[in-house]
């Protein structure tokens, strides 16, 4: 975190005290770590889907101080500051229209963005630049080129990041890995990354087709930002925007950064990734449907060692979640605590309710350190983690550099299916190999003055 000097801070004390009296809540970034109140001071960027729950997990903590929110739709904004006092029993928290008001306070010390992916890549590096440190939403951002730019962004300015890739915090996805990791299952050959398919109308909007002008309380202007103007439909804005190759990336980049971090993970491929990338099979509405991204899809990715990794939805033979397959056996896990292994040795027996059965059922093993001799990172939850280590000063369960390697099978796969055709990627210098066209959909040209710093 950003230190000043003592001097400075005696200053700042002494001239708060003067005008208002001794604050109660002091930033960390003025006192540092040893402040009385200890607390760390938060923005909130974006009240869509993933805004509120994130906040709410962010109230819980005592030692976390929301000062101030911000969303360019007024109704939505209206909404996270309402949250935000009430759940402080005040009307501290401020309400912000642009995201670069919010970083440039100097007493706020980290933000939590839950944009549309079309907005992962300015506002983190904006944050970055402004000495916040970050828990950022996954995909990463709308491109690979976007990503790389943010994980330079927040090398070079030295933030803690954490990415809403909270599996990673869930005990049977991290015992699930270990027990790869270990070698437990044989030498890995295969690994299934299963994805939801079609498309969710999570705003309850989708029958909203019409091009209208834009409702009165969302700057529309600023909603698209750097991406391709078009016209305001409702069913493709709020909560919708994923369905939209100009905003979003449909199921596909919406879930890569959750099933295929669990998969590398258990792979150790945090800092590397596939060398080739085959689309298999795609449905893809034409790019002129309001929502256009692919709503069954499968694609193949090669990694060192021949293990061959499957990225589906909407194939059966694919199930939601995780699996990997060695040459001795193979483990599987999803949300909601399941987990299967092939070997009874891998999973514990449990009986539990479904309807108005009792089944059996499996549940991942505390298996001892006779056995598991790599231990992957275990944390508190993974909000608490993000705070911890912005204290610590130590690296997160999903740091940058592996969001970005985690949605990067994702991106991959995308441009396979639209160029048709295999991609071969160099994980070391992140480069398509001999294929100038895929390698212009690594990036993307911004719109009017928006620009993305390298």
């Amino acid at each position: 975190m950003k230190r000043i000097p003592l001097s400075s801070r005696r200053e700042f004390l002494t001239k708060t005290a003067a005008v208002i009296g001794f604050p109660t809540i002091i930033p960390a970034s003025v006192l540092g770590q040893n402040a009385p109140s200890n607390k760390i001071t938060m923005a909130v960027l974006g009240w869509g889907m993933m805004g509120p729950g994130n906040t709410n997990k962010f109230l819980a903590e005592a030692d976390c101080r929301i000062l101030a929110a911000c969303d360019i739709d007024k109704r939505n904004l209206e909404k996270a500051v309402g949250t935000v006092n009430a759940a402080y029993k005040n009307t501290d928290c401020k309400g912000y229209h642009d995201y670069r008001e919010v970083m440039a306070r100097g007493d706020i010390d980290t933000v939590m963005l839950a944009l549309p992916d079309n907005w992962h890549a300015l506002t983190s590096i904006e944050a970055a630049k402004n000495g916040k440190d970050i828990y950022g939403e996954k995909p990463l951002a709308r491109t690979i080129a976007e990503q790389q730019a943010i994980v330079g962004a927040v090398q070079r300015y030295g933030r803690i990041w954490q990415t809403g890739s909270w599996q990673r915090s869930e005990d049977n996805f991290r015992i699930g890995a270990e027990i790869v990791r270990n070698g437990l299952i044989g030498k890995l050959t295969h690994v299934e990354v299963g994805l939801p398919a079609g498309h969710n109308d999570f705003a309850k909007t989708g029958d909203k087709w019409n091009v209208t002008p834009p409702p009165a309380e969302l700057d529309y202007e600023m909603w698209i930002g750097p991406a391709a103007m078009q016209d305001y439909i409702e069913c493709r804005v709020h909560k919708n925007w994923r369905w939209d190759y100009n905003i979003g990336g449909g199921q596909l980049l919406d879930w890569i950064g959750h099933h295929c971090d669990i998969a590398h993970w258990g792979m150790d491929m945090d800092s590397s990734g596939p060398s080739l990338v085959k689309p298999l099979q795609v449905d893809m509405p034409p790019r002129t449907d309001i929502w256009n991204t692919a709503t069954k899809y499968r694609a193949e990715a090669t990694y060192a060692g021949d293990v061959i990794m499957t990225i589906a939805g909407g194939h059966d033979d694919i199930k939601m979640g995780t699996k990997w397959a060695g040459t001795d056996g193979w483990v599987y896990v999803n949300r909601n605590g399941t987990y299967d292994a092939s070997k009874a040795e891998l999973k514990k027996i449990i009986k539990k309710r479904e309807g108005d059965k009792v089944v059996e059922a499996s549940t991942a093993p505390k298996l001892g350190d006779d056995v598991i001799k790599t231990r992957l990172y275990e944390t508190p939850g993974h909000h608490r983690n993000f705070l911890d280590c912005v204290k610590s000063r130590k690296p997160t369960v999903t740091p940058v550099e592996t969001a970005h390697r985690s949605a990067t099978p994702g991106h991959l796969a995308l441009i396979a299916f639209l160029v048709n055709r295999p991609i071969r990627w160099d994980p070391v210098t992140e480069t398509i190999l001999d294929d100038p066209e895929a390698s212009r959909l690594l990036t993307r040209e911004y719109r009017g003055n928006w620009k993305l710093e390298a």
